[in-house]
């Protein structure tokens, strides 16, 4: 496909479908808690108002940190069901609400005259009460579909795949095209469930079969472009401009492996590499992307994910939680050995590029401050920004207190912004990736860590404890080791970041960069 939109159309399929199946799937269940709890609560008003004030409770909490709440309280699970999870309590407060205004609401005399005839307290409830109270539930439904579709966008951090994909790919990637369409279709979404239940409202406020039957159909139109991803046997989830898999030596055929990926343009284009490289042998292959550190690497540990790609520096300060120094090769060795020993995964290989933080700042600010080392930044009142993640973790303490950085004012960014930031002298200071075409691109100074405080990145990739035991995924993998450096690295991060590339084309290149030329 070409033209407007033409590589967001190309996945649409399978982050639609995604976003559908987690959305109605909330709805559904927040159904099947609200009205039986509802019912109940609704005889005995003692507990309406504790009963409203729990599901009021889930309500104060940001949909992306209940989202990333469910993942340790489900065991480190990641994908469908801390998501859907999350959206169902989500879905809870105004089904249950309506649920209870809607029952309390029924006329008081036409439950004397249903007792007056001879009925049950439960066939009032299921001849009179609800289906009076039906138009106020199924409004309370309408309000619950605009919240959980506008919040299962965030469902992609949480490897859950969703309209969200677009929007922080796009965003990472600052790809303002995907954002737009993931913004577009996820309120298109929104509204187009808003106008179904709509017709559901009315048949129940009119007993009326037309608007069923119109609300029957609508649900119908949703849900159709979702089922193009099995007409199509799953083809949509191969990007545009994949090789044409040759002759396989080591053959994956038939074998589904799960690539993690975390929250930025390098693990983007990587995850995009490593998916050309398994497909190339046979290899159906799902990515889960937008993952955060412990999110990705709790997914490896559990089976979730069978690869992806990580960092030393990251498993040495984040994971192992050590703050000492170590040299380069002193500290994989221990990295990999504790992952081994600790948690089953395998190091399989450094990749031969090092991605590390570093600490950059414009010219115009450098000579203004005469910074030409990280000491020369003790007692200076800049700002400094960096990825949230960056100032959680003992890399920046460490930093801190070696160099006696107090003074700065440290402001969390997302890393699509932060060189912006920093060349427009909207902050002094970045904590920049060393492998990001943007330094050389902004002209960008780099600060000398000179007490080596700042630990090594070397990129490595990492295999679960059951994707280790295939040989044939060790030996697709092999050719990657050692086979990208820093150079390359920058290259393929400036044709998105710079040069406008998408992130399946920087990945093309930098497979036919690596690939060995018998393939």
């Amino acid at each position: 496909m070409s033209g407007l939109f033409a590589e967001e159309w190309a996945v649409f399929p399978g982050h639609y479908a995604g976003h559908l199946r987690l959305a109605l799937g909330a709805l559904l269940m927040g159904l099947i808690i609200s009205v039986p709890l509802g019912t109940l609560v609704a005889r005995r008003q003692v507990f309406a108002g504790p009963a409203l004030a729990a599901a009021s409770v889930v309500q104060t909490i940001p949909g992306l940190a209940l989202l990333a709440l469910m993942v340790p309280l489900m065991g480190g699970m990641i994908g469908f069901w801390p998501a859907f999870t999350a959206l169902s309590l989500y879905s809870i407060l105004p089904i249950l609400r309506n649920t209870i205004v809607g029952l309390q609401g029924v006329d008081q005399d036409v439950r004397e005259a249903a007792l007056a005839v001879g009925m049950t307290a439960n066939q009032r409830l299921r001849e009179i009460d609800l289906p009076l109270a039906a138009p106020v539930i199924v409004a309370g439904l309408r309000t619950a579909s605009a919240w959980v579709v506008g919040t299962a966008t965030l469902s992609t951090p949480v490897g859950a795949r969703s309209l969200g994909n677009y929007i922080f790919q796009g965003l990472q990637t600052r790809n303002w095209d995907a954002v737009l369409f993931g913004c577009l279709i996820s309120a298109a979404l929104a509204l187009a469930l808003d106008q179904v239940i709509g017709q559901f409202e009315k048949a129940a406020l009119k007993r009326s079969r037309r608007h069923a039957l119109a609300g029957g159909i609508g649900l119908a139109l949703v849900i159709a472009p979702a089922l193009s991803l099995f007409v199509e046997g799953g083809t949509s989830r191969r990007a545009a401009g994949n090789p044409e898999r040759p002759a396989a030596t080591v053959s994956l055929e038939g074998q589904t492996i799960t690539i993690g990926a975390k929250g930025f343009t390098e693990q983007y284009i990587l995850a995009d590499l490593l998916k050309r490289t398994l497909e190339a042998k046979g290899a159906r292959v799902e990515i889960r992307d937008g993952l955060g550190t412990t999110v990705a690497f709790d997914a490896l540990a559990s089976g979730e994910v069978d690869v992806y790609v990580d960092y030393t520096g990251t498993i040495w300060a984040a994971l192992m939680k050590r703050d000492d120094p170590a040299q380069r090769s002193a500290m994989y060795a221990r990295v990999s050995a504790w992952l081994l020993n600790e948690r089953g995964v395998m190091a399989f290989g450094k990749l031969g590029f090092e991605n590390a933080y570093a600490f950059a700042t414009s010219p115009q600010t450098a000579a203004g401050n005469q910074l030409e080392t990280i000491a020369d930044l003790s007692g200076k009142d800049l700002a400094i920004a960096s990825d949230p993640e960056f100032f959680g973790r003992s890399e920046w303490t460490r930093t801190r207190d070696a160099y006696g950085l107090q003074s700065l004012d440290p402001r969390s960014m997302d890393s699509a912004f932060m060189y912006d930031a920093v060349k427009n002298g909207e902050v002094d200071l970045v904590t920049a990736y060393t492998t990001d075409g943007r330094i050389d691109a902004f002209d960008l100074v780099l600060l000398e860590d000179t007490l080596s405080v700042l630990p090594p990145y070397d990129a490595f990739i990492l295999l679960s404890p059951e994707a280790q035991e295939s040989a044939a995924l060790l030996n697709a993998l092999e050719p990657l080791q050692g086979a990208i450096s820093t150079e390359l690295m920058r290259a393929a991060n400036s044709k998105v970041d710079l040069e406008r590339q998408s992130v399946s084309q920087a990945g093309a290149w930098l497979y036919e960069e690596v690939s060995p030329a018998s393939e």
